[in-house]
């Protein structure tokens, strides 16, 4: 891997890492489907600007189909559930539940494709949920404003977390057995579609009260920079260096998650905490095959 490529990736996951930030900060003012659908609008007009500067049509009629059972299972239902669950969980918390979708993925291949899967893919999904177990059961005070009292509250935070990553999982499978659509495209298309999805819904979740300057400037940096511009940074990585590479981001965006909520949330870092990213990090590691000599081989090339 490059030096840019490398930088691009640093770069790329603490974008996707501030998501969960500014998904904390907008979330209880301005509604789930609100602030996803503001999320979602201004990806696709970003998205549609480079599309039509580099001269590439998403072919609609031809892919329309495609492009709306992507922009549901992988963006509109996943990121209203993510911003459901910032009602009440913390950042931190939020972006290491988010690296549990490798985990969803390899159950959903080995569903689809009627494969056996290995003991050491087992064992790793076996510790991905003992890591949550950790992060969820050993300490509620993490649980952003919730108190310990209110456990169903973060329950079905915790919940809809786990099913957002869930779709991932059930998206990037569907993706995988469609062909003639590039990534780009795919991203393009999908932004779209969740668009149109989602605005109709406004109608009977409207947003909740009326927001700040905060909240706005988080809103508009969540949908150009945690998005749109974070979806090209990453098209770049998969062009030049492959996507098994460009996936390593996954390990990345849990430290910046924790990072950003620690600096500008002032959220709590408890050895639950620690341990229990540990702990999912490590099985997602087992899943998916990745070792950090891998990464640090392709850099020093």
């Amino acid at each position: 891997m490059s030096t840019a490529s490398f930088l691009r990736l640093i770069l790329l996951a603490a974008l996707w890492g501030a998501s969960f930030l500014f998904l904390r900060v907008a979330a209880p003012v301005m509604g789930s489907v609100a602030l996803i659908t503001s999320r979602v609008a201004l990806a696709a007009l970003l998205l549609a600007a480079v599309a039509v500067w580099l001269k590439k049509a998403p072919k609609v009629g031809l892919h329309w189909r495609h492009y709306l059972v992507l922009g549901l299972v992988n963006s509109a239902i996943p990121w209203v559930l993510l911003a459901y669950a910032a009602h009440t969980l913390s950042a931190s918390v939020m972006s290491i539940l988010n690296a549990t979708a490798p985990m969803w993925g390899m159950v959903c291949v080995a569903v689809v494709d009627r494969q056996g899967v290995s003991a050491k893919r087992l064992f790793g999904l076996f510790l991905g949920t003992i890591g949550v177990a950790m992060l969820v059961g050993l300490d509620p005070t993490l649980f952003g404003q919730a108190s310990a009292a209110d456990s169903s509250a973060m329950w079905f935070a915790v919940g809809a977390m786990l099913t957002g990553t869930l779709c991932y999982g059930i998206a990037s499978t569907y993706t995988r057995s469609v062909k003639g659509v590039d990534a780009f495209n795919n991203a393009h298309g999908s932004m779209w579609a969740a668009t149109l999805l989602l605005a109709p819904l406004l109608l009977f979740y409207p947003v909740q009260s009326q927001p700040t300057t905060l909240v706005l400037s988080s809103v508009v940096v969540l949908g150009i920079a945690c998005t749109g511009i974070a979806l090209l940074i990453y098209f770049k990585l998969v062009a030049d260096e492959g996507a098994p590479s460009a996936l390593t981001v996954t390990y990345l965006i849990p430290m910046f998650g924790v990072l950003w909520g620690h600096l500008f949330l002032d959220e709590q870092l408890g050895w639950h905490t620690l341990l229990g990213s540990c702990v999912v990090l490590m099985g997602t590691a087992l899943v998916t095959g990745f070792s950090p000599m891998k990464l640090f081989n392709q850099h020093s090339r």
